[in-house]
């Protein structure tokens, strides 16, 4: 036998991957469908040249996501909780009030930043994402590409 050749895997570096933008209409999309589509965009998992430990990953920018779908009852039931840090402090809010006041697009933020590393590479991910609660965006000049999500 001869000898076999190994083609190492070369390791993505942070200018190797050129960004796209992606532009996803949230209206009637189910929130944790929607969420693991755009945390998977964001993190660079639809590419060939994904490496977990690098940012690889595209721009991702959500409209409508006040219009975003929550199955069953989750719309009065799920909750959010903050703590103002002091004793007694927990505050809850349910999904409903969220996406019926002034920061709806909140909802889709929480819902994806769950899904990212909780560490320095997750946090720079999320800066990648931009979220809008109506159909208007300001980043026509990055020529974003519509995704539609089925």
């Amino acid at each position: 036998m001869g000898a076999v050749s190994h083609q190492a895997t070369q390791p993505v570096r942070p200018g190797d991957v050129q960004p796209i933008w992606h532009v996803i209409d949230a209206e009637d999309l189910v929130l944790g469908r929607l969420s693991t589509r755009v945390a998977s965009i964001l993190r660079g998992k639809h590419r060939p040249l994904y490496t977990p430990h690098a940012d690889a990953g595209d721009f991702v920018v959500v409209v409508n996501a006040a219009k975003v779908k929550l199955t069953g009852r989750k719309r009065e039931q799920k909750k959010y909780y903050r703590h103002s840090g002091w004793a007694g402090g927990l505050k809850e809010t349910t999904a409903d009030k969220v996406l019926t006041g002034a920061h709806p697009e909140r909802v889709v933020e929480h819902a994806v930043k769950g899904m990212l590393p909780k560490n320095s590479l997750g946090r720079a991910i999320f800066r990648k994402l931009r979220v809008y609660a109506g159909p208007d965006h300001p980043h026509a000049a990055q020529k974003p590409e519509e995704l539609t999500l089925g």
